[in-house]
């Protein structure tokens, strides 16, 4: 599919998720603006730092009705780990097949190097709009380069007073 536009739909994904059941994206996000946050893993510490600013942010987003999902290749025990160090009250999707969210949203995956056969996702982050439309994504392909919590919030605050 390649990598996902402005105004494009974002496409239907479902992965397990923590606690059970399944995250299904863009549906789990509708009514109101979306968050999806792809992450490297739970060993990545700027991976470690985005989930746990977006917590903190929670109540900000909340008020202006921004729900938040988040998803990486982590098997589902260090995904639940993630969420309970970070307290993460939204949804994290776990065990996520790697060609299935680059064929679905263009997300990078890292070159695996003789010391390192791990293959995961690169960050990468959209906002969607209340109808699942994408309003931006942000591409990462390596460690540094991705959505933040207060930008998020200052985009939804200027589409509301402008639209």
């Amino acid at each position: 599919m390649g990598r996902l536009n402005n105004r494009q739909h974002f496409p239907k994904l479902q992965v397990p998720a923590v606690g059970g059941g399944s995250l299904s994206l863009p549906d789990d996000l509708a009514g109101g603006f979306g968050v999806v946050l792809i992450y490297r893993g739970s060993w990545c510490p700027y991976c470690n730092a985005q989930l746990a600013a977006f917590q903190r942010a929670s109540d900000t987003l909340g008020a202006l009705d921004v729900r938040v999902a988040a998803l990486s290749v982590d098997d589902e025990e260090t995904s639940r780990k993630l969420v309970e160090k970070h307290h993460l009250g939204f949804p994290v999707g776990h065990s996520a097949d790697i060609d299935a969210v680059v064929e679905a949203t263009g997300a990078y995956v890292n070159e695996p190097s003789p010391a390192d056969q791990r293959r995961y996702l690169q960050s990468t982050g959209f906002v969607l709009a209340p109808d699942g439309t994408v309003i931006t994504a942000v591409y990462s392909s390596g460690a540094i380069g991705r959505l933040v919590p207060e930008d998020v919030a200052g985009l939804v605050r200027y589409l509301r007073d402008h639209s």
